[in-house]
This record gives structure tokens, sequence and C-alpha cells, in this order.
């Protein structure tokens, strides 16, 4: 049985949502955050062979296909972590069967493929969700708030990086088996191009380098893409999204360079590496904490007290905003309930995936395109 919005905002019961595929994306982004959000239950995992689910999640049913969890009238949510080419047929016969969807990155192959699925949930009255959990960074976060607080003046530049170091291989995993959205562009790539949308929309124009850098490689292994937004006040703002499997020095996460002065942080949110070490989400109505920062991570804020000859800086390690993955079900949740808007709309999804298809072809005919979306 499917709810509308306005059932489901009068029966307050919890929902009751499945995952799935339990691989690093369902067992550490998606399951913790379903059981640690109040009026979400994980109530079902898909695992089509093995016991490891059950095991972490004894109170879950464990389904032996996603054609018998779909059939089950009680699910009301379902999220979609599995290979990237499974995206689109598992959200579509998700909503075909009347459930709320989260879809992990990217929500689909491509751009057509997501407004599709837009059309499909509008036309049933459901909600569908990117899974953009990069949003709820503590990094993204702080950048956010000193964009929004104009605390380093005008923007001129920002570069957002994603490295790793992995100058060979990977045997054994579908993230190195060739095809374009197997590779880095569409594994990082919808994390940073949907952060710069998140800050300033679309832009004007972009150019872009997809590569393959490594020795032997079935992948794209390494992109640069600059995205140029034109600002009322006749200047550029460029916004550049890297990434490189053969980053074997860390480079900062964000630098970014205003009128008035610059913010740079190194390191990634604490929440990945803690989930992938086996932390414990706390329930986000607990009085527990869930990772902060740590004080020695913070980045470095130097903001201009005197712009003329000789330039004064007032500069200082900046706290970190408190990074947080359970607000993105706890927006899925209110959207389903209608007692708030989705913090992350699927159209943002479309977007991203568009400048993504946009970049494929930049970087193949090596020359800028103007944006139109």
């Amino acid at each position: 049985m499917a709810y509308t919005s306005g059932q489901m905002s009068q029966s307050k019961r919890t929902l009751r949502a499945a995952v799935i595929g339990y691989g690093l994306g369902g067992r550490v982004f998606h399951c913790p955050f379903l059981q640690a959000v109040p009026g979400l239950e994980l109530a079902a995992i898909v695992q089509r062979h093995g016991d490891t689910a059950a095991a972490a999640w004894p109170e879950a049913t464990i389904f032996r296909s996603v054609e018998e969890m779909l059939a089950d009238p009680t699910i009301d949510l379902v999220a979609v972590t599995t290979p990237n080419e499974s995206h689109f047929p598992l959200a579509k016969a998700a909503l075909e069967a009347g459930k709320h969807v989260v879809v992990d990155k990217p929500m689909a192959t491509t751009s057509a493929q997501i407004r599709e699925l837009i059309e499909l949930a509008n036309a049933r009255g459901l909600v569908l969700a990117p899974f953009q959990n990069r949003r709820f960074d503590g990094d993204f976060l702080t950048v956010q708030k000193l964009v929004r607080e104009s605390t380093l003046g005008r923007i001129v530049q920002i570069t957002s990086r994603f490295d790793r170091f992995r100058p060979e291989q990977r045997p054994g995993t579908w993230k190195e088996t060739g095809g374009l959205t197997n590779g880095l562009l569409f594994d990082l790539g919808p994390h940073v191009v949907d952060q710069a949308v998140a800050l300033f929309g679309t832009p004007q124009r972009l150019t872009a380098s997809v590569r393959e850098d490594r020795d032997q490689t079935n992948i794209d292994d390494a992109f640069t893409l600059t995205l140029e937004y034109d600002l009322p006040s006749g200047h550029t703002l460029r916004y550049l999204c890297e990434a490189t499997l053969l980053s074997a020095q860390a480079q900062p996460r964000f630098v970014v360079q205003g009128t008035r002065g610059s913010y740079t942080k190194f390191g990634v949110d604490p929440q990945e590496p803690a989930l992938i070490g086996g932390a414990t989400v706390p329930s986000q109505d607990s009085s527990t904490q869930w990772l902060p920062d740590i004080e020695s991570a913070w980045g470095l804020l130097s903001v201009a007290t005197q712009t003329a000859e000789p330039v004064q800086l007032d500069t200082r390690k900046l706290p970190t905003e408190t990074g947080d993955y359970r607000r993105f079900y706890a927006s899925v949740r209110d959207a389903i309930l209608g007692t708030a808007p989705l913090a992350i709309p699927a159209e943002d999804a479309f977007r991203s995936t568009r400048l993504l298809e946009l970049a494929v072809e930049s970087s193949r005919e090596r020359r800028t395109l103007d944006v139109s979306l």
C-alpha cells in the first residue's frame, strides 16, 4: 500500500524502510542512518547471498530478491544502493510499486533517465531523493556558511578536491570494470558537482578534462572540471572540481579565495572513516554528540583587517561545522510526512548529472561549453 503525504502526516506512524544491497553503501551509509533517525525503521534489507546483513541487523527482514521486497505492502521507503547501472531500473520498479525512493549517487547513468524517474515520482505523488550525503559534510557546511555570511568578501574561486592513491587497479570490484559510469567522474564527480550546484546553482560555462592517468586502467581515474559563474557585478566566479587516484600526498579538500581572504581545509569529514571502522551511529534524538571535527583538522581562515598596502591579515584556525548524515534521512522523512520540503530535490541530481555529461563532451572535444539545462 502506498501512502500519500497527507495520509502519512495524519497517521504519524513510523516509516518502514528497505535497503537494496548490502555492500559498502548499504552497510555503512544507509542502514545505520535509517535506524538512527526517529520516525524511520530499518525494516528490511535485500541481500541476494550471504548472511552478513542478518547478523548485523537481526530485527530486519532479509529478502533474497527485490521483487519479493517490493511486494511487501508494509514497506514505505526503498533505498537503492547497488552498482550504478542498476540504479535506474531498481528505482523505477520501486516507484511503480508505490514506494518512496532514495537512490545512491549517481541517481541514474543519464540525465534522461533521471528526468523519467522525476516524472514518474511526480505522477505517483512519491518522494524521490538523491543520496547526496556530502551536503552534510562538516567541511562543506563550513564553506557554505562562509559563502552565506560573505566572510571572505566576493568569492573569486573555489577548488574542491577528492584525492586518493590507488596506482593499481583493484580486483573484484565493479568500480574498476570499465564503462563511463563506473569511472571516477561518475563516482566522485556527483559529490563535488552537487556541492557546487548547492552553493551557486547552474554555471554558465564548463570546461573539463576527464583522463586515464594510471599505467593500466579500465576507467577514467582523474578529472578536472572548471565551472564558470557570471556574477551580477560583472565578475566571474570559478569553481574547480578535481579528483585523482594518483595523489600520494594530501592536497586541500577545499580552498576558497575571496576579495577579503581565504579558507583552506585539509582532510575529509570524519563520518565515513568512523563508519568504516565500525562506529555506532547514535539516535538523532539522543544527547550523544555525533563526530565533531577534531581541532587539529580545522581549516585555516585568513581575513584581511586592512586591504590596502601593507595588507594586514587575521589568521586563525576555524572550527569546522559538525557534519551529520542523519540530517539527510530526517529530510526524507519530513518530505514523506509533508512537514517540510525535501532538502535535496531530484532536480539537483538531474542538473549535476547533466553537467557530468557535458564534462565528457567538453573533454572529448577539448573546448569550453556553454551550459543550458
